[in-house]
């Protein structure tokens, strides 16, 4: 049995987009750097890599700082109707057990879950997370989670607050280039 079958419930997803590529502008502190430009055409690629995955997230959590809620933004903009999204301020420099916390308390409602943030937390999170990997995923992850990376972690459970440390199946990792322009 693999761990992602391990519980009870429905199939659950949870996608992990690490935001594109920043700009680092003097003086600007970290919460505001924007997006350099390989990460403007990263960030759609990214959005239609998750696109193609389908299905399509019913909720998505991103965070407050502007690199990310530019990748949201841009990436988003790649389908044709993306799904709610919220502002969370403690996705921004959360570690592993932060995020948890936060994807817990997600509505059972949600099956697709995407998460928008940042290293080293969401590569932490993954790898805590993925108890078994297809091909290879998981040392893909180990090796580096590069900014515009998108991890894709099934599990079956009744609802998010049960999602536990290694109770998931990490079925890709994937990072998405966009062409020069």
């Amino acid at each position: 049995m693999t761990a992602a079958r391990a519980g009870a419930g429905p199939l659950r997803r949870l996608l992990v987009l690490r935001h594109a590529k920043s700009a680092r502008p003097p003086g600007v502190p970290d919460h505001d750097r924007p997006l350099a430009p390989r990460g403007r055409r990263d960030a759609p690629a990214a959005g239609r890599a998750l696109a193609a995955a389908d299905p399509l997230p019913d909720l998505a959590l991103c965070s407050t700082a502007v690199r990310a809620r530019q990748t949201w933004e841009l990436a988003s903009a790649q389908w044709g109707t993306p799904p709610p999204v919220r502002f969370d301020p403690r996705l921004y420099a959360a570690g592993a057990a932060e995020l948890l916390q936060v994807v817990r308390e997600v509505p059972p409602e949600v099956a697709t879950l995407l998460l928008v943030g940042h290293n080293p937390g969401l590569e932490d999170l993954v790898l805590t997370l993925a108890g078994e990997a297809l091909d290879d995923a998981l040392d893909r992850v180990r090796a580096k989670f590069p900014t515009s990376a998108v991890a894709d972690l099934t599990w079956y459970g009744p609802a998010w607050r049960d999602l536990t440390p290694g109770a998931a199946l990490l079925t890709s990792m994937t990072v998405p280039r966009g062409g020069r322009s």
